[in-house]
């Protein structure tokens, strides 16, 4: 078993920053990805980032790409979603996701452990 806390949410203005964090307990070593997904209400699921623990590979989905910074912070088992230049259309539950092994980064069901969810809100 993996448990996923996220912290770091909040409202802030257009073109302002937050930093997401995700720490992850239990069975960490097993862990291939872990992602970041945002939901807005009546909407589907969408992929923002992902990394692969072993290999440190990144990836994003091209609405933030240049904009969003995914990193991983071994002592604590930790990965952080540092997100700059915010548009209001990047408003959404921002939530935490393990998978073992790492197989499609952007593909929610492929994803085996989540967090409970961070509120993201950008005003214009």
């Amino acid at each position: 078993q993996v448990q996923l806390v996220e912290s770091g949410g909040g409202s802030v203005q257009a073109g302002g920053s937050l930093r997401l964090s995700c720490v992850a307990a239990g069975l960490t070593a097993r862990i291939g990805c872990m992602g970041w997904f945002r939901q807005v209400p009546g909407k589907e699921r969408e992929a923002v980032a992902a990394l692969g623990i072993l290999s440190g590979s990144t990836y994003y989905a091209d609405a933030v790409k240049g904009r969003f910074t995914i990193s991983q912070e071994n002592a604590k088992s930790a990965v952080h979603l540092q997100m700059d230049s915010l548009k209001p259309e990047d408003t959404a539950m921002y939530y935490c996701a393990a998978s073992f092994p790492c197989r499609r980064w952007d593909d929610g069901t492929y994803y085996n452990y989540w967090g409970q969810g961070t509120q993201v809100a950008v005003s214009s």
